[in-house]
């Protein structure tokens, strides 16, 4: 797992590490199952506070997405596969959206917009 920290972003630490990981386990890039580095060693490899790292994986566990055990560390939870689909639906419907938005705004219509669709879906990029 490879968490990329920005000191710059305006993006609190934390948040950071949720998104990251969040990602991860809806691309499928973390299984259920999977062991996540423990609090300290989290904290130690990106050099930030252990309480960071504890406020991220509270986070995380909050939304169902990790199991904590005390003295065996932290787990990618078996969440249900619907839930990853629906969490990658919204991501593509928010990408759908800006697209048709900068369609918009170039003054593609419908129609072009479907068109342009189309052949990236079938792999004819122009």
């Amino acid at each position: 797992m490879n968490i990329l920290i920005s000191n710059s972003s305006g993006e609190p630490i934390y948040a950071q590490i949720v998104a990251q990981i969040r990602q991860s386990i809806i691309q499928g890039e973390l299984e259920a199952g999977a062991a996540l580095p423990s609090i300290r060693q989290l904290a130690k490899n990106l050099q930030i506070s252990v309480i960071t790292t504890k406020r991220a994986y509270e986070e995380l566990e909050r939304e169902g997405l990790i199991d904590s055990m005390v003295g065996k560390g932290s787990f990618v939870s078996g969440i249900n596969r619907e839930f990853i689909r629906e969490q990658r639906l919204k991501a593509l419907e928010a990408k759908l959206a800006e697209a048709a938005e900068e369609s918009r705004a170039l003054q593609i219509g419908r129609d072009e917009l479907l068109h342009m669709l189309s052949m990236i879906y079938e792999g004819e990029e122009s």
